[in-house]
């Protein structure tokens, strides 16, 4: 029990501090960027939803941007990013601003490893168990008949991620565990981006 507490303290205070961040590399942003970004955020809010200072852009509306269109990801980014409370996916100009930051260049490799997480973490509970990785999978080979993986097939690449990244055989990858594979990725920080 101490354990579990000890674990979900680590992860609060590690979301934090990338939070934290992630605002700091946002102030790193020049003005014109962010000008660009307020611009194509506007671009989304209804005639009348302009005047509003906390104005949100609903998820059908962000997955549009051809940036997101067809990235496989797109609905979970936009949870994953949204501070709504009714967890609908909506982005505040605030939360697209730290979109846009975690998928820059300027962001660090830990900054990005972090939302990655997140972004896989399908069911939020700090860890990338089989039902998660089995949704990572099914959004990157796509869920066609003749693109998805047979059970056995799907079990035989879990079972291979999970002794490639399972560190302590727990059956599932924590963020360290994560961040510890993405590392000898050399291109996950070039490829995990969304540009403007």
């Amino acid at each position: 029990f101490c354990g579990l507490l000890l674990t979900t303290a680590k992860y609060n205070l590690k979301l934090k501090t990338s939070t934290w961040e992630l605002r700091r590399v946002n102030f790193r942003k020049s003005r014109s960027q962010n000008i660009s970004a307020h611009k194509r955020f506007t671009e989304l809010l209804e005639k009348h939803e302009k005047e509003q200072i906390d104005a949100r852009v609903p998820i059908g509306r962000i997955i549009t941007l051809p940036e997101l269109k067809s990235n496989p990801f797109k609905e979970r980014i936009c949870q994953v990013f949204s501070t709504s409370e009714q967890k609908d996916g909506s982005l505040t100009f605030e939360d697209f601003l730290d979109l846009l930051s975690a998928f820059s260049d300027s962001a660090t490799l830990e900054i990005k490893s972090h939302y990655a997480f997140r972004i896989f973490d399908f069911d939020d509970d700090g860890t990338l168990d089989c039902a998660d990785l089995e949704k990572l999978v099914n959004c990157l080979t796509g869920e066609t008949n003749d693109a998805k993986l047979s059970s056995t097939e799907m079990k035989q690449l879990i079972s291979n991620i999970l002794e490639e990244s399972d560190i302590d055989k727990d059956g599932t990858v924590n963020l360290s565990e994560f961040q510890h594979v993405i590392s000898r990725s050399p291109d996950f920080v070039s490829s995990f981006k969304i540009v403007l």
